[in-house]
């Protein structure tokens, strides 16, 4: 199997193990909110984050991965950061109408897209962006229903998204800076992203809630729910990485709203949901965009991986040729009487 093979594999697998952890972990922690009603999701996503580090911590001892230390600045900064993004989506949450909060979500693709293009020069076709565009327009359509606008929401929410962009942009582009996987960067930064969240989780959540998450009743189910919940969340966050340095911060987004999709689907079938027609075509809308976005990747993919592997064959051949080796780019020759010959040049044939 080529390089080229080992990857893609590699990635297909990383997409689905996302897919299905964290949609797993949505069912699971809807019925922990609202069936059991904890709904402390800040701290419940700081123990998810020790518990991940804990089991990383095992499989190092294990020598399931090799340990990498690199900048510890840049470590910390991201770990903060990430723990600071999730804190403020779900400040965005409280402060806000659901359907606002959705427009929020929708609003870190373009967002990212922009801060890629200003900051990284990175270029997107406009197969790329019209494939977005319809993706967002029907997730959009499926998910917004009320927008109800205040000034402390909409700041929440401007932080959220430009947070939660940087910090996914950052966790590809570390990746690729210094040479990490995606699991040595989890295992670095998830002490920071635990850190900040078991600090400032019970606070936020006591804003939120208006209730103390150490003085609530865990019963036996409750505590099941949240192992259970804690053991899929060391999947998702592994499977986050992965993805983001597999692919890119906007490709983990149009999987983000698949999964969106797919929780709505399952919503309806399993739960029997209210649904209606204006979902089922928002759905289909977002499926669109989302077929189109991957297949304009592969063309792009395999036209990138072409043009590479051409100039790879002819840098062999002008290595193989022996008229490029001359030293200082040409070689004079000239007879008895003087006369030039043909002069020959590393850029002629």
């Amino acid at each position: 199997m080529g390089e080229g093979e080992r990857f893609q594999l590699g990635t297909v697998g990383a997409l689905t193990l996302s897919v299905v952890s964290s949609v797993s972990i949505v069912i699971c922690n809807k019925a922990l909110m609202s069936s059991l009603h904890f709904i402390f999701a800040t701290t419940l996503t700081s123990w998810h984050l020790l518990v991940t580090f804990c089991s990383l911590h095992v499989a190092l001892k294990m020598r399931l991965f090799e340990h990498k230390p690199f900048d510890q600045k840049a470590v910390m900064g991201f770990g903060i950061l990430n723990g600071i993004s999730i804190g403020l989506l779900n400040l965005s949450l409280g402060f806000n109408s659901v359907g606002f909060y959705q427009m929020t979500k929708l609003a870190i693709i373009p967002c990212t897209v922009l801060l890629e293009t200003l900051f990284l020069q990175k270029k997107f076709s406009k197969k790329i962006q019209l494939s977005l565009g319809i993706l967002l327009l029907g997730v959009g359509i499926a998910t917004v229903t009320d927008l109800q606008l205040n000034a402390l929401g909409s700041f929440l929410s401007f932080l959220a998204v430009i947070t939660t962009c940087v910090a996914q942009i950052m966790t590809n582009t570390i990746q690729k800076k210094f040479k990490v996987s995606s699991t040595q960067l989890l295992y670095q930064s998830c002490p920071y992203q635990a850190a900040t969240l078991l600090i400032s989780g019970p606070y936020l959540d006591k804003l939120l809630t208006n209730q103390n998450v150490f003085a609530f009743n865990y019963t036996t189910q409750v505590t099941v729910f949240i192992i259970l919940s804690c053991l899929i969340s060391i999947s998702v966050n592994f499977s986050t990485f992965l993805v983001i340095g597999k692919t890119s911060p906007v490709t983990y987004q149009v999987l983000g709203h698949l999964k969106t999709c797919l929780v709505l689907a399952f919503g309806y079938i399993l739960l029997h949901d209210p649904f209606s027609w204006r979902n089922i075509l928002g759905i289909l809308m977002a499926m669109v965009g989302m077929i189109l976005y991957s297949y304009v990747c592969i063309l792009e993919n395999q036209q990138k991986s072409a043009e590479a592997a051409s100039q790879a064959s002819q840098a062999r051949d002008s290595e193989s040729d022996p008229l490029m080796n001359v030293e200082n780019g040409s070689a004079v020759l000239t007879d008895n009487v003087g006369q030039k010959v043909p002069v020959w040049s590393k850029d002629k044939d």
